[in-house]
């Protein structure tokens, strides 16, 4: 384990500001707004504002506060940030983002859950472990295909092995979700609780499993209808994600649109996150190239992933926390669904937050994942 530090060569962040003040911009339909992907106004603010106003030093200052480690675990170097509860004694608990994410998302939690007491909740103190996804940030991606969900879970079963953790929690959003899910399916020994945010793994609906009740069928046919025109990065994304990686890591412009469209989307319209955060996570894409490895994230967990089959079930105990509320509605998934794969022992429908449940309702997360490893 080697202690880590955030450093951007100057001349890497003058690149990408002189790529930005080229940027050959295109034009839109007038008074159309977001309805054709991200809005031509608000691109060209913030990408003035990521030239000219962002101080990414600042930021990398504020970064690297934070401990951070890279882990060699087999062939795989795997950047986290690793801070143990204040008071000692901890429970180990992994945590980890999704797409079109990283680590910083959780950095919020951090003294929430490692100090919990100091912040008015109630419940234990944790040692985080928030790890990067392979091809995200400054974790590399392993030169291969395979590395979807499954393979991914085995890796964060050696990685807490590495830091010394035999029994932990796991838990996250997103592709984190399904990671943490393959965790305890694999290892259900090695792993206390999950704590998922959202449910990225669907269970298996083929005979034996029992017909659908009439809540599930809604909430299929909702998120049915969201695929149907939300769901066109993820086609590209699992199918040709070197084609459109060739645009995304060469103009800042189409990186931020393609990500900026989506933390719009799948936010709680009531939240508003900074610019300086969305900018920070634009940067730790732009300067370490990941935006390519990131999306091959969609074609290894389509083409060479595992189905489950009907006699798989997570038996660890599972807190499903429905953060639902999406500009873009998804649709909410009822508790019995979930309990077609896990154990839930804990179904908190949130009545604010979206995808990024951490960085949007931080002290709601955090409030939440205490109460249910406390009740343990």
């Amino acid at each position: 384990m080697t202690p880590f530090t955030i450093h951007v060569p100057d001349e890497v962040l003058a690149d990408l500001h002189a790529r930005i003040r080229n940027t050959r911009w295109p034009d839109e339909v007038p008074g159309i707004g977001w309805e054709q992907g991200t809005e031509l106004g608000y691109l060209r603010e913030m990408l003035s504002y990521w030239a000219d106003g962002f101080d990414w030093r600042a930021r990398e200052r504020e970064l690297n506060a934070y401990p951070q480690f890279l882990v060699q675990v087999g062939e795989a170097t795997v950047h986290c940030v690793h801070v143990r509860a204040l008071s000692g004694g901890g429970i180990p608990l992994v945590l980890t983002h999704g797409w079109p994410s990283t680590f910083v998302e959780l950095l919020d939690l951090v003294p929430l859950l490692t100090d919990p007491a100091a912040h008015g909740i109630d419940g234990p103190a944790f040692d985080l472990v928030l790890p990067s996804l392979p091809g995200y940030g400054f974790s590399p991606r392993p030169a291969r295909t395979g590395v979807n969900i499954q393979d991914v879970g085995d890796l964060w079963l050696g990685l807490m092995r590495e830091l010394g953790y035999e029994r932990y929690g796991a838990g996250g959003g997103d592709f984190g979700s399904g990671v943490a899910t393959m965790m305890a399916l694999r290892s259900p020994g090695s792993v206390m609780g999950l704590y998922l945010s959202n449910l990225d793994v669907d269970p298996h609906l083929d005979p034996p499993a029992p017909e659908l009740s009439d809540v599930e069928r809604a909430y299929l046919a909702q998120r049915g209808a969201w695929d149907a025109v939300e769901r066109g990065y993820s086609s590209i994304q699992s199918t040709r994600p070197q084609t459109v990686g060739y645009g995304l890591n060469d103009s800042p412009a189409g990186l931020a649109a393609w990500i900026l469209e989506k933390w719009r989307a799948w936010t709680d319209p009531t939240v508003e996150l900074s610019r300086d955060f969305l900018l920070t996570m634009l940067t730790i894409y732009w300067v370490t190239q990941s935006i390519t490895p990131s999306m091959r994230d969609y074609w290894d967990n389509r083409w060479t992933r595992d189905a489950l089959g009907p006699s798989d079930r997570v038996e660890v105990p599972t807190a499903v926390a429905g953060f639902d509320n999406q500009r873009a509605f998804e649709g909410a998934p009822p508790r019995e669904w979930a309990q077609r794969l896990y154990d839930v022992r804990r179904f908190t429908p949130m009545p604010r937050g979206g995808h990024f449940a951490a960085v949007e309702q931080p002290v709601a997360v955090a409030r939440d994942i205490a109460a249910f490893f406390g009740a343990l």
